[in-house]
C-alpha cells in the first residue's frame, strides 16, 4: 500500500497555526517521545544503576542503530549511535585513512559543512607527515579524483543548495582510484532512499536531529561496510569501544565490528527519545517519500518563481540532483527569513544569502508549500523585510 502521509502526519505535536518548513536543521516532536522519555525517567529513577542491565540501556546504541540502519540501506548489525556528528565524522576519517597509509591527501569540495572541513584540517594537522586537505569546487569533485587522494570526504546533499551528489558515481570514481569515501548523511538520511551496502560505501556519518526528528542535540550515528568493520582501527578508544569494558584491562583491545566505533557511555534519555522518533518510520515507504518530497519541493520551486521573481533558485531544478529541501538567494535573504518566520511560516538561513526551505513529507503538504509561497510573495512585495528590527541577526541563524 502507499504511504499515508496523512496519517503520519498525526504522528507529530506541531504548534497551531504554524507553517514549519525548517525539518532539515530541526525536526519537530513526535508525539510518541514524552512518553518514552517518561519510561526512561522512571527506569531511571526506580532501578538506578540497574537499569544498565534490566532496562537494555547498554544495548541501546546498536538496538537504535540498526533502526536507523534500515533507513540507509545498511547491512544489519553495521550503525552504532553515540557521541556528536564532528567525532563520527574525526572517527570515519581517521579510520579510512589509516586504511590507505601510503597516500596523504583528503579530498572534499567547498560545499561541505563548514564542520566536517575543520575536523578534517585538525585530524590531518595531527597526524602530520605532509598530509593534506584539498577542496574541488562541488561541480568539479567527481574529476578531481586522482590517484594520489586516501579518502573522499562528501556530505551527499549541500547543505546551502540543497545540491545533491551522485553517491554511485563517487564510489564508483574513487574505488577505481584506490581511494575510500566518507559520507556525510546529514541531509539525506530520512529524506530520501539512502543504499550504501548496494552501492559499495566505506563509511557513513550522520545526525538524527534533522529529518530523523530526534531532538536537539541528538545523537549521530556511524556506518563501517562489513569489508571494513574488524580492520578500521578506532581513532577514539574509547571505553566502550573495548572487547571486553568490564573487563578494566589497562590496555586498549577493539571490539568486534562497529562496536568499536563507541566511545563513552550511551546518551539514554536522548536515545530514548531518538528510539520514540523512529517509529514514525514504521510502515513508511521511502520511495514514496521520494515521489512526494520531490511534488512539494517542485511546486514550491513552481510556486516561489511564478510569484517572487526578485528571488533566484539555488536549488537544481533536476530532481535527482536535489536533496529535500529547497533553496532561494536574496541579497536580503536574513530580514526576508525573519519577515516570514514572524507570520508564521518558519525556514532559515545560510549565509551570505540562502533562504532554505526544508521539504519533510512525513508532516508536510500542499497546504504549507501553498501557504509558504503566498506568504513570501507578501513580504516581498509590501516590502515587509525592510523593517530595521528584522535584520538585527540572533545568535542562531
Amino acid at each position: 500500500m502507499p504511504t499515508d502521509f496523512r496519517a503520519t502526519r498525526a504522528l507529530f505535536d506541531l504548534p497551531e497555526r504554524l507553517c514549519y518548513l525548517d525539518g532539515n536543521s530541526l525536526g519537530p516532536l513526535p508525539r510518541a517521545v514524552p512518553a518514552r522519555m517518561a519510561e526512561a525517567l522512571e527506569a531511571w529513577r526506580s532501578r538506578l544503576i540497574g537499569g544498565w542491565n534490566e532496562a537494555g540501556w547498554m544495548a541501546l546504541p546498536g538496538r537504535v542503530g540498526d533502526r536507523i540502519g534500515r533507513l540507509i540501506g545498511a547491512e544489519a548489525g553495521h550503525v552504532t549511535v553515540g557521541d556528536t556528528l564532528s567525532i563520527k565524522v574525526h572517527q570515519a576519517l581517521a579510520a579510512a585513512l589509516e586504511l590507505r597509509p601510503d597516500r596523504k591527501v583528503v579530498l572534499s569540495d567547498s560545499g561541505n559543512f563548514p564542520s566536517d572541513l575543520y575536523m578534517a584540517e585538525g585530524l590531518l594537522r595531527l597526524m602530520g607527515e605532509g598530509r593534506a586537505l584539498r577542496l574541488a569546487e562541488p561541480e568539479a569533485l567527481e574529476d578531481a579524483i586522482a590517484e594520489d587522494v586516501a579518502v573522499l570526504l562528501v556530505t551527499e546533499v549541500d547543505y546551502r543548495t540543497g545540491r545533491r551528489h551522485d553517491m554511485a558515481r563517487l564510489i564508483e570514481k574513487a574505488h577505481a582510484a584506490g581511494a575510500l569515501v566518507v559520507w556525510d548523511l546529514a541531509h539525506s538520511a530520512g529524506a530520501f532512499p539512502v543504499r550504501l551496502a548496494r552501492l559499495g560505501a566505506d563509511f557513513a556519518v550522520g545526525c538524527t536531529y534533522k529529518y530523523l526528528n530526534a531532538g536537539p542535540g541528538a545523537p549521530a550515528f556511524i556506518y563501517v561496510a562489513p569489508r571494513h568493520a574488524d580492520r578500521a582501527p578506532p581513532a577514539l578508544s574509547g571505553w566502550l569501544g573495548h572487547e571486553a569494558p568490564f573487563a578494566f584491562d589497562l590496555a586498549y583491545r577493539p571490539a568486534p565490528g562497529v562496536e568499536r566505533m563507541r566511545v563513552g557511555t550511551p546518551p539514554v534519555l536522548a536515545l530514548a527519545a531518538l528510539d520514540a522518533a523512529l517509529d514514525a518510520w514504521e510502515g513508511v515507504d521511502l520511495d514514496d517519500l521520494r515521489a512526494e518530497s520531490l511534488r512539494l519541493g517542485d511546486r514550491l520551486i513552481e510556486g516561489v518563481l511564478a510569484a517572487c521573481p526578485s528571488l533566484a533558485l539555488a536549488t537544481p531544478r533536476e530532481p535527482s540532483a536535489r536533496g529535500s529541501q529547497v533553496s532561494f538567494r536574496h541579497p536580503d535573504g536574513y530580514a526576508v527569513m525573519q519577515a516570514l518566520i514572524a507570520r508564521g511560516v518558519v525556514g532559515d538561513f545560510r549565509a551570505p544569502d540562502i533562504l532554505r526551505f526544508g521539504i519533510a513529507p512525513l508532516y508536510l503538504g500542499d497546504a504549507e508549500v501553498d501557504r509558504a509561497v503566498a506568504t513570501l510573495a507578501e513580504v516581498l512585495d509590501r516590502r515587509l523585510h525592510d523593517d530595521p528590527a528584522l535584520r538585527r541577526r540572533a545568535a542562531v541563524t
